[in-house]
């Protein structure tokens, strides 16, 4: 496994990647309401991130066919967007979307609440969007990856929520997807020591019933095996001397 260590100059990039990802997702919670397209959410989408001068990354990614994954309710993620697919109200729709920014990458995922929505997909929402904050506690030069993998799935799990196994984070930089792969549940290895340098796109996928996935017949989209709820929450996050620096969220 190779794990690459980004130089100051390389960081910069990374990290205006990210701010200008901040705002796409920013721009992109503004507009969800009852009646639009997830297709009119990828539209706008890649809309914004071309005014920035920039390429949204996943768009023909391995054959994927938009710039914003959308995913609705059941599914987890890489749900294509369709101008035939309304969100209605009580929905959660979960968007993962990335850029890239003069050859460095950056990749974030939000999910939000359609109008009002059920007492339960607020619970998943906000305990996914925590287990996230869990895990980066220990995202600390010196740390061992795994040791934000367990934290994120210890925390999710004490809630009795499915954290989904057949999908993980990753090391991004040059590459959407680098080395080294981040699950989200406890593993026996303790995985790779971090450094300063290193930046990952850690994201939780919570289900509010079983950890079991099934992808649909268009080869894309992940939806919980049990019909339930699925959440996620993601963002690049810089290894550091001290505290982790998140590249796609503002303090």
């Amino acid at each position: 496994m190779s794990v690459s260590i980004k130089t100051a100059r390389e960081i910069e990039l990374m990290r205006h990647a990210g701010k200008l990802l901040e705002q796409v997702h920013d721009e992109l919670k503004a507009m969800i309401q009852p009646g639009i397209t997830t297709w009119d959410i990828d539209h706008k989408g890649e809309e914004i991130i071309r005014s920035f001068g920039c390429v949204p990354n996943f768009l023909h990614y391995n054959g994927y066919p938009a710039s914003i994954c959308v995913s609705v309710n059941d599914e987890i993620v890489h749900g294509i967007p369709s101008k035939k697919h309304y969100l209605k109200e009580g929905d959660i729709v979960s968007l993962d979307a990335g850029l890239i920014y003069q050859g460095y990458h950056s990749d974030a995922a939000r999910t939000h609440a359609v109008g009002e929505v059920s007492e339960e997909a607020k619970k998943l929402m906000k305990v996914t969007e925590e287990s996230f904050f869990e895990g980066i506690k220990f995202a600390k030069a010196g740390h061992h990856l795994h040791e934000i993998s367990a934290a994120i799935g210890n925390y999710a799990e004490s809630f009795g929520y499915g954290v989904v196994r057949d999908l993980c984070g990753h090391g991004i930089g040059t590459s959407l997807h680098e080395d080294p792969q981040i699950p989200n549940f406890a593993c026996k290895s303790r995985g790779i020591r971090l450094q300063p340098g290193m930046t990952l796109a850690i994201e939780p996928m919570i289900n509010s019933g079983r950890p079991d996935v099934v992808w649909l017949d268009d080869d894309w989209t992940v939806v919980t095996e049990d019909e339930t709820l699925s959440s996620h929450y993601e963002n690049t996050v810089l290894i550091t001397e001290g505290e982790p620096e998140i590249l796609t969220l503002s303090r």
